[in-house]
């Protein structure tokens, strides 16, 4: 079996040759281009290994491409306002998008709107989506960032607003960039912010790990595959690389330039805009202000490759080419409907075009009345607990807890048979 061909995704606020470039890391060689308008930064996301999404500079729509079909724009999803993030849940299954002050959600397959988010009091910067699609985690620059359970953002109680799971309100400036780490609901979340720190938290308890003081201001934050290591981006054109590993273990650690210089990567001449790093950790792509996508080696911290662009560099990233994006006779295993712009609330819908029937569930239950889905996640979140804080190790107590949790994991296994067949029954009616 053929290795996985890793390829580079960058785009730059000029536009004047291509939205999108794809290039090959090693070779430097253009793999291919796609074409119209230029991406706002944190703006550039594929969907499902088969489209590519790109929220366009000042505009108030996304363009939507084909991956295999560069020269044919597919799609626009037009949005209520300028469209400042982007970000497609890594199953496929939704978008979100700041737009403003508020985050919206989409369902891919219906494409209706299915919730808006207002907790952010300014405009939002970025978001990002957790490895198994189970949370997302926007920043702005009201200074804060708020980790959301997708599962409380979809339940269905239009009686009140989904909350975030957690408010993370450490930061004192803007935050510029947000990433996250594997594991799901246990992974690790880097937040970058202008306050001059990056700061490492844990989804599973909320708690916040380490925070990291620069010189300078952060404009783009990454970490290694392992975790080992964390990347940072400053707006004066220097990549930090901060070892996670090091004694002695310090909460509070200063990153400082005269002592650490080993561990500074030299050679852009304005702020680092995006970073990302290869699945086998040895390689570094940076780009910048000063209009050009850097590859380094990560061990010896010199540049391997320059590649030059047009503007400023607003989206530079490593991503596995997937199976059809070099063949032109591949299609979509689904076509993109087309997306709402306004908020689906009926409990019933059906699409006349495609027949397209949503579901929602409860509408009508009594407001003290907890539904199954949040006993779902009170038993998510004590799965999560135990898993951080050890304890399995009580002992009588610990058996007959897990035993009352198998019991209620076995009633939801229920439910879920009871509505899937349920569904059915309304489809094939349908047909």
């Amino acid at each position: 079996m053929a290795a996985a061909l890793e390829v580079v995704l960058s785009c730059d606020a000029g536009g004047s040759l291509w939205n999108c470039n794809v290039w090959e890391p090693r070779s430097g060689t253009t793999l291919t281009s796609y074409r119209g308008g230029n991406t706002s930064a944190r703006g550039l996301c594929t969907l499902g290994g088969e489209y590519l999404l790109a929220a366009q500079l000042g505009k108030n729509y996304i363009s939507v491409w084909e991956l295999q079909r560069k020269d044919q724009l597919q799609q626009k999803i037009i949005c209520p306002g300028v469209v400042t993030c982007l970000a497609a849940s890594p199953n496929g299954i939704y978008i979100t998008a700041g737009i403003g002050e508020s985050i919206y959600l989409w369902e891919v397959s219906t494409g209706n709107l299915l919730v808006t988010l207002n907790r952010h009091y300014q405009d939002l910067t970025c978001i990002r989506f957790t490895d198994d699609s189970s949370h997302f985690i926007s920043g702005g620059k009201d200074n804060l960032v708020l980790v959301w359970n997708l599962c409380s953002v979809l339940q269905v109680s239009f009686a009140r607003a989904p909350e975030p799971r957690y408010v993370w309100s450490r930061h004192t400036l803007p935050v510029t960039d947000i990433y996250c780490g594997v594991g799901g609901p246990l992974s690790r979340v880097a937040t970058a912010s202008l306050d001059q720190t990056v700061k490492l938290w844990e989804i599973s308890c909320g708690e916040l790990l380490m925070s990291v003081l620069f010189d300078v201001g952060i404009m783009s934050v990454t970490l290694d595959p392992c975790e080992y290591y964390l990347f940072c981006g400053g707006n004066d054109g220097s990549i930090f690389q901060v070892n996670l590993f090091t004694g002695p273990v310090q909460r509070e650690k200063n990153f400082q330039t005269d002592k650490d210089g080993s561990h500074i990567f030299k050679g852009h001449r304005n702020q680092v805009t995006c970073l990302s790093v290869s699945m086998d950790g040895t390689l570094l792509i940076s780009g910048s202000h000063d209009e050009t996508v850097r590859l380094w080696d990560i061990q010896s911290k010199q540049c391997l490759r320059t590649v030059n662009h047009k503007g400023p560099v607003t989206n530079a990233f490593l991503m596995v080419a997937s199976a059809n994006m070099f063949n032109p006779d591949c299609r979509p295993s689904v076509s993109l409907p087309k997306f709402s712009r306004h908020v689906h609330t009926s409990e019933i819908t059906e699409n006349d075009e495609g027949g397209a029937i949503t579901l929602r569930l409860q509408h009508n239950k009594k407001e003290d009345q907890e539904s199954y889905l949040e006993k779902t996640e009170d038993l998510y979140s004590v799965m999560c607990a135990a898993a951080d804080k050890h304890m399995l190790g009580d002992g009588e107590n610990t058996k007959i807890r897990v035993a009352e949790l198998e019991d209620e994991i076995k009633t939801l296994k229920k439910i879920n048979r009871d509505l899937y067949d349920f569904s059915v029954q309304v489809l094939t009616k349908q047909t």
